[in-house]
């Protein structure tokens, strides 16, 4: 069936649907990684956006019951080159068509994924929309136009948790550390490896909603609080910063991606929008302390403006080496790192895994700390 993408800017791509039928708007955007698809759909911080798959071939080894971030796909749509209609892998459960369909996900294939990829690149993401039931290119461009976007609008209500719980391992059979630290995560749109790699390293963990307030988790008396993912523009989370405001000094904080973000408001710093973003998993990772490479997975299209911090003694612990972006700060006072990037990969390199096991050192000098002086106050 025929399907058309048209982008705010008036240009449109032509290709045909090979999912359900239907209409979606959405930044488009595009990711470099070769495998992941799986992974890459049911990541929350996708909410919004409509997926462009650079890799031609997508849906070749199908889908599984374990390669998912979140309970079901988050994108707004997905386009790619092929379609695969082979699915062979012993671990696949089902193909990516049926899945496709059965979470009502508009996909689009035989699209001209470099020319889109390469538009993006030189005109930047924007706003789009898929259609396979308006195939009128003026109408389209006109919704595109019309569209919301995602500049201050607030899409981490759409991923986020209802209401608090804890994260039971999933019952995996994976080595962990006996469980002995309390980690809250404020849940932006978290994903599910992230919540592996914190009971891998010893934690108990608790997901509260975004809009929890802090003295509501300084009340579960955590060791540590790590702020999520997530997807959209992190000045539309005003209740969210405020929170993350009264966090700072208090607990050990370690934020990823959307959470680094919303750390540097936090401090009084301002974030701006990338042209295209950073999302695949082959990104050039500089860490300054030591001159090491690692290559990351990442999926964000905003960034901190390190130079508009000025109330507190934050340092840069990592650059983007494709744009000099910031990817990491490190408060010089209190226990308080982030990265831009995603150390949990999925899909992705594991070179940033032992980032995970800083933030369980942190937790357990606090823990030691905070044992110590409640015995010097009761003697």
């Amino acid at each position: 069936m025929k399907a058309l993408i048209a982008l705010e800017d008036g240009t449109v791509f032509e290709g045909k649907s090979f999912a359900v039928e239907g209409e979606k708007e959405g930044e488009i955007v595009f990711n470099t990684s070769m495998t992941g698809y799986q992974e890459i759909m049911t990541d929350p911080s996708y909410k919004g956006q409509i997926v462009t798959m650079t890799y031609p071939l997508i849906g070749n080894y199908g889908v599984n019951d374990e390669d998912v971030e979140s309970d079901s796909p988050k994108v707004e749509g997905f386009i790619v080159r092929e379609f695969s209609k082979i699915t062979s892998n012993y671990r696949a459960k089902d193909d990516l068509f049926n899945y496709l369909n059965k979470h009502n996900i508009i996909a689009i294939e035989e699209v001209d994924t470099r020319s889109l990829t390469r538009h993006i690149r030189v005109r930047g993401a924007m706003k789009g929309i898929v259609s396979t039931v308006d195939l009128n290119p003026d109408s389209l461009i006109e919704k595109a136009k019309k569209s919301r976007g995602i500049i201050g609008i607030d899409l981490v209500r759409e991923v986020t948790c209802k209401k608090p719980y804890v994260f039971d391992g999933e019952n995996t059979k994976r080595k962990t550390r006996k469980a002995e630290l309390k980690c809250v995560v404020m849940d932006f749109g978290v994903k599910m490896n992230i919540l592996r790699m914190l009971k891998k390293e010893g934690c108990n963990v608790t997901i509260v909603p975004a809009n929890t307030k802090a003295k509501d988790i300084f009340s579960m008396r955590p060791h540590g609080v790590l702020l999520s993912n997530g997807p959209g523009d992190p000045e539309g989370l005003p209740y969210a910063i405020e929170e993350i405001r009264a966090l700072i000094g208090k607990v050990p904080i370690f934020g990823i991606c959307l959470g680094q973000q919303l750390l540097g408001l936090a401090y009084g710093g301002k974030t701006y929008k990338l042209k295209f973003g950073h999302r695949g998993a082959n990104q050039p990772i500089k860490e300054l302390a030591n001159g090491r490479v690692r290559i990351a997975s990442e999926n964000h299209g905003f960034a901190v403006d390190i130079n508009s911090i000025k109330q507190h003694p934050v340092r840069v612990t990592h650059i983007n080496l494709n744009d000099n972006t910031i990817e990491g700060m490190e408060h010089e006072k209190y226990p308080i790192f982030s990265v831009q990037f995603h150390p949990e990969a999925s899909p992705g390199p594991h070179d940033s895994h032992e980032l995970f096991a800083k933030f369980r050192t942190m937790m357990e000098t606090f823990r030691d700390g905070w044992q110590k002086s409640k015995k010097a106050g009761s003697a």
